[in-house]
């Protein structure tokens, strides 16, 4: 199993896909990686030798911003929003969506799953009270 950037690399999976498991690369990012080093993407994770994964594992580390140098990246953003008292920094604030979707519904997963509808918790007419 190939360790990379702290993340342990599924096996199983073609080595394109298997990079995407890696926070901040996505698939085109990983096909330019293997395209730079010259690797085939179709190869099994678990068939790649050791020189290869060295090679790649040096690549995204120096070249790639990932994992936890990323998240803390994003959040200094987010909180610099908050700070200057912007519209996005407040929508963060709250908790809402901050890029122009609506919100009288089609916003469960930000607001927590949250139901405030009128027929959301009432309770059937042969219920007993």
């Amino acid at each position: 199993m190939i360790r990379i950037a702290g993340i342990n690399i599924p096996d199983n999976k073609r080595i394109e896909v298997a990079l995407t498991y890696i926070y901040g690369i996505g698939l085109p990012t990983s096909q330019k990686i293997l395209r730079e080093l010259d690797i085939d993407a179709d190869i099994r994770t678990k068939d790649i030798p050791n020189e290869v994964a060295n090679r790649l594992r040096e690549a995204i580390e120096k070249k790639h911003r990932v994992e936890g140098e990323l998240r803390h990246v994003v959040k200094q953003n987010i909180k610099r929003l908050k700070e200057i008292g912007c519209y996005r920094g407040t929508r963060h604030q709250k908790g809402l969506p901050c890029r122009g979707q609506r919100t009288k519904t089609n916003t469960r997963t930000i607001r927590g799953n949250v139901r405030k509808t009128m027929g959301s918790g009432r309770k059937k007419a042969s219920d007993k009270t």
